[in-house]
């Protein structure tokens, strides 16, 4: 049987991408090796991985596809396909962003003023490339962690990841500027891209990974209201297209679905019932797919 050898990223994005591939219909577990992870797919093998590893192992092929950020794809040069974007990150939905940071009480303001300073980051080439494009010479060195608090005494700035900017504050580091926005890939090895069904399965398994993550922080819901009352529900009903209104057999009664934002969905039943609506029910989703 073929078989697809999958990276599943260690480290941050661990929880949430286990997550969403459950709500794919994927149910992955630990192993009893820590790094080979159970799925209940005969087609898909998978094992746990540092996320800044993936891209090189996918590109020299000991793993046929993987979940990357775009960082890391990045800093690695790695020559790979990148098949889906997929916008989430270790706290939720969306990109986030490797900044540049200086302390607070620092005369530096701008990029230009970080000539010659000394520069942490665990993004070298990254950062490497965005001094070079601007001309302006740093020195950069490599920082195995904490780098929030290595400024003022250790470096004169830092190139970190940050999704909300707390770390950065709580440290009294100012943003100067953005190096980097990131978001979480799908990539896969070029040679098992063209191999047709290994592309077929990816493809598939794409399709499955973006509707999961469609469905996120989504329901839907369902409910019966009166017909002379369909006009004004409308104009506070949100949907992805339009609402799906059907008649009902008896009487001047509408039955109507619509799938919205989960907070949406607490404002708006109260208003559906002051309107006389009945049957009013929220279900959950696992896959939403345009």
């Amino acid at each position: 049987m073929p078989k697809l050898k999958m990276g599943i990223p260690k480290g941050s994005l661990e929880r949430m991408t286990i997550d969403l591939f459950r709500k794919a219909g994927y149910q992955i577990g630990m192993g009893e090796r820590s790094y080979l992870l159970t799925v209940d797919d005969k087609e898909l093998e998978c094992l746990l991985i540092r996320t800044q590893e993936i891209p090189v192992y996918v590109e020299k092929g000991m793993l046929d596809i993987g979940l990357a950020g775009y960082d890391w794809i990045s800093e690695r040069k790695a020559r790979v396909k990148k098949v889906k974007e997929l916008l989430y990150s270790k706290q939720g939905l969306g990109k986030v962003r490797w900044v540049l940071a200086a302390p607070v009480d620092s005369d530096i303001e701008k990029v230009e003023d970080l000539k010659g300073k000394r520069i942490a980051t665990e993004l070298v080439q990254v950062t490497k490339d965005y001094f070079g494009k601007k001309g302006i010479e740093v020195e950069i060195e490599f920082s195995w962690g904490t780098t929030e608090v290595k400024p003022p005494h250790l470096v004169d700035a830092i190139v970190e990841l940050t999704e909300t900017g707390a770390s950065l504050r709580a440290n009294k580091l100012d943003i100067i500027d953005t190096v980097l926005e990131s978001s979480t890939w799908l990539i896969a090895n070029v040679s098992s891209w063209e191999d047709p069904w290994k592309k077929e399965k990816i493809k598939n398994l794409a399709i499955l990974l973006e509707g999961a993550l469609n469905g996120l922080g989504k329901v839907g819901l369902k409910m019966n209201v009166p017909e002379s009352k369909l006009t004004k529900l409308l104009t506070s009903l949100p949907a992805l297209r339009k609402p799906t209104i059907s008649k009902l057999s008896e009487g001047e009664w509408l039955a109507i679905e619509v799938i919205l934002d989960e907070l949406q969905a607490r404002e708006l039943i109260p208003k559906i019932k002051k309107l006389g609506g009945e049957g009013i029910v929220e279900y959950p989703l696992n896959k939403v797919i345009y």
